[in-house]
């Protein structure tokens, strides 16, 4: 059965804005405080996690307490200097918000569905436009993170669409898995690692190659 194209949900980080740079920023500095240095092979274990989860990563992979005290401590650290980050500069990605204006215009709705936490989601919503987005859902807004599927359901539902009558684009594996094991369609933009090709899966370089009716045509 046919289902038309009636939402397009976009992830935040590396999708939306380019946040990366702006993370491997505040990661050295965490990673300095913890008396540790930054690492590539880190940043790819820990990309497209809940902040909770990346955390978690971070404290193990430099072999310090990981307790809750820690955890609470280290997130604390990130999180702050993160949103200092975001209000003074917020690359959006290239044909970003030209793509999310041509599908509201459009009459298709939209969602910000990310694992980054409501403070830092609200920080680019403050720079990009609330008004962009029928609903925004947030890492710490739920009970399991990507690559569950609870947070593209989740986000289905307040949106009032079945998953199948939704697209989603994502630049990390663990939100691509997430979409996929909610029942979307998926359409990856990888940014920092490489995501192979899949039946269903659509792959692009840019957001900038993605139009109303190429989306449109997905529907499955």
């Amino acid at each position: 059965m046919s289902h038309p194209v009636k939402a397009v949900l976009f992830d935040m980080d590396g999708l939306l804005v380019d946040s990366e740079p702006l993370w491997t920023v505040g990661e050295i500095e965490l990673a300095e405080h913890l008396g540790g240095t930054w690492s590539d092979e880190l940043k790819a274990a820990i990309i497209g996690t809940r902040l909770d989860t990346a955390i978690r990563t971070i404290l193990e992979w430099y072999d310090v307490a990981r307790g809750s005290a820690e955890v609470d401590a280290a997130m604390s650290f990130l999180l702050d200097r993160m949103v200092e980050l975001y209000h003074d500069q917020l690359p959006v990605m290239p044909g970003a918000l030209e793509l999310v204006d041509a599908l509201r215009d459009a009459g298709i709705r939209t969602a910000l569905v990310s694992s980054s936490y409501r403070v830092l989601v609200d920080a680019v919503l403050d720079g990009v436009g609330r008004h962009r987005f029928d609903t925004t859902l947030a890492g710490d807004e739920v009970t399991h993170g990507k690559p569950d599927p609870e947070p593209y359901l989740t986000a289905c539902e307040r949106l009032g669409v079945l998953p199948a009558e939704a697209v989603v684009l994502e630049d990390a594996i663990s939100g691509v898995r997430s979409a996929e094991a909610a029942g979307c369609q998926v359409v990856a933009v990888p940014w920092i690692a490489p995501i192979a090709e899949a039946p269903g899966r659509l792959v692009v370089a840019s957001l900038k190659e993605l139009t109303v009716e190429r989306l449109l045509a997905l529907a499955g």
